[in-house]
């Protein structure tokens, strides 16, 4: 029960040993963080509509960072020098890289996001821009003070008792300091690297520009729709260049957790003051690197335990409350000793509207259910696919009226031609990938990753069948009620379920030990066919 010490704890997810008390009507930056998260969306569309001429002498740098980088390549590949074709790809996905980190803050941030797009990118592309998580260098010391004190106003001696002038972290847009405050609370440090909120401006403009000019110059961009990928990464990153929105997004975070009685998950407390739009303080946890899976059994902490409730959070929060941490990945999530999990990094955070958490409902509903054109209904709602769309020519154009195929079946060749196949249809179709659909997809991609270290065991068919039972005992009337079923028809069709993994209706379980080996056979497949 929550004490005198931390009522807080009534009204969101925080941590029982309370540095400090948040009462909202007193918190001194967030009546303004509504207007500044509305503000930072509606720029996006001035940010990444493309101009006609060059958008200044940045376009220069950048132009020519990426095709110092591009044109050996192209060489290359006009001259047919590469063995195959994955070889191509490794190598441009090697030199986009490097471009990244030549070019900065924003590219780096932009191919972290695509590091964790497992699935969604190519995997050449993925395995190469996953080594810009740690590489980002730190800012100087001069420079993190400077910052400090210009936002908080004061000397840094008169806010902090200490503060580490190594950072515990360095990302693309910020770093992360360990200090203590003049009170004794000990905290962490969010630091935004100087100018990167201009720089990050000019670069979306310039990205905006030369996006029209990739379509179908290489694979990797002509698969990934490099206007749709620029606009998609302005919506996320914009919101990011202010931690008031950040701190804000905490707080909103930590009550749909207690809203959901999610009391496996707590959100590190914003310093009820010391939040400006370049600086963030907030309290100190501690406790194991997500992958740290050795560390937490040793301490006893049941991993399989951590990772389901993480799965049950996850879409809890997208389905009931429409919100749901945008960015998921080892670094942004802390075990403590007691098995709970603190979710950290609130610079992205997906929101859904109630008409599109409806139709991301609906969409939930036909997959569970085998609804083909509720499902292709629910994502034209949802922005993948225009308004006008003729739903029944993209269900036959996909074949999504024809029984499922189970793809270990399939020869190299049938599965890369397939894969071309669907690929044509929906970018023929004017397929997208809107911001919320895109954060969610990538989520799970991580949580299948997860399940990977922390549960290889964990039966994947029989925990889709207990999720659905949690879900229609917790909230069947309200999911009855808004999308006017019956509580049996949110009942999940596990023979349906199995289908989608190419089971047989006859299969009992499937570990994801045994779903892995099933995907590296078609990836193998598939490479083997490509190399030929």
């Amino acid at each position: 029960m929550p004490t005198l010490a931390n009522q807080d704890q009534t009204w969101g997810a925080f941590t029982d040993a309370a540095p400090w008390v948040l009462d909202r009507s007193a918190i001194t930056w967030l009546p303004v963080a509504n207007r500044l998260r509305a503000a930072a969306q509606a720029e996006v569309p001035r940010l990444t509509k493309p101009s006609k001429l060059p958008p200044g002498t940045r376009v220069l740098t950048v132009a020519g960072r990426l095709g110092f980088a591009l044109l050996p390549w192209a060489i290359r590949k006009k001259r047919k020098k590469y063995a195959d074709q994955g070889a191509s790809r490794a190598d441009v996905s090697l030199r986009l890289r490097m471009a990244a980190e030549r070019l900065g803050p924003t590219y780096i941030k932009l191919g972290q996001i695509i590091s964790s797009g497992d699935g969604l990118f190519p995997a050449e592309l993925v395995s190469e821009f996953k080594l810009c998580r740690d590489q980002v260098a730190a800012e100087s010391w001069d420079d993190v003070r400077l910052t400090v004190e210009q936002d908080l106003g004061a000397r840094l001696e008169d806010v902090f008792s200490s503060f580490e002038t190594k950072p515990i972290a360095a990302a693309s847009i910020a770093q992360v300091h360990a200090a203590t405050l003049r009170t004794g609370e000990q905290v962490v440090v969010k630091v935004q690297r100087p100018s990167v909120s201009t720089l990050v401006r000019k670069d979306l403009r310039v990205m905006a520009w030369l996006a029209p000019h990739l379509v179908g110059r290489i694979p990797i961009a002509a698969l990934a729709n490099p206007p749709a990928l620029v606009e998609l990464f302005a919506e996320t990153i914009v919101e990011e260049l202010d931690f008031r929105i950040e701190a804000a997004n905490m707080l909103d975070m930590s009550a749909v957790l207690k809203n959901l009685q999610q009391d496996r998950f707590v959100v590190p407390r914003p310093h009820p003051k010391l939040v400006t739009r370049r600086v963030l303080v907030m309290e100190r946890v501690d406790g194991f690197n997500f992958d740290d899976v050795a560390g937490m059994h040793d301490a006893g902490i049941d991993t399989e335990a951590v990772i389901r409730s993480g799965m049950i959070a996850f879409m809890e929060g997208a389905m009931i409350e429409g919100m749901f941490h945008g960015d998921l990945h080892g670094g942004n999530m802390l075990v403590l000793e007691d098995g709970r999990t603190a979710l950290l990094d609130f610079g992205i955070v997906g929101r859904l509207s109630d008409d599109r958490r409806m139709a991301f409902l609906r969409m939930m509903l036909g997959a569970t259910t085998n609804d083909v054109r509720g499902q292709v209904a629910a994502l034209r709602d949802l922005g993948a696919l225009p308004h006008d769309t003729d739903l029944d020519a993209v269900i036959k154009d996909l074949r999504l009226d024809q029984p499922t195929i189970d793809p270990t079946s399939l020869s190299g060749e049938e599965l890369v031609k397939e894969v071309q196949r669907v690929v044509k249809a929906l970018l023929g179709y004017g397929a997208r990938l809107p911001k919320e659909l895109m954060l969610y997809v990538k989520n799970m991609v991580f949580l299948d990753g997860a399940i990977a270290r922390l549960a290889p065991n964990l039966d994947i068919i029989g925990e889709i069948a207990n999720i659905s039972m949690l879900f229609a005992e917790r909230h069947g009337e309200r999911l009855g009620r808004e999308l006017g079923v019956t509580a049996d028809s949110w009942a999940v069709n596990l023979d349906t379920v199995k289908a989608g993994f190419g089971l047989e209706p006859t299969v009992d379980s499937l570990t994801y030990k045994d779903l892995q080996a099933r995907r590296e056979l078609i990836q193998k497949r598939m490479r083997d066919h490509v190399g030929r």
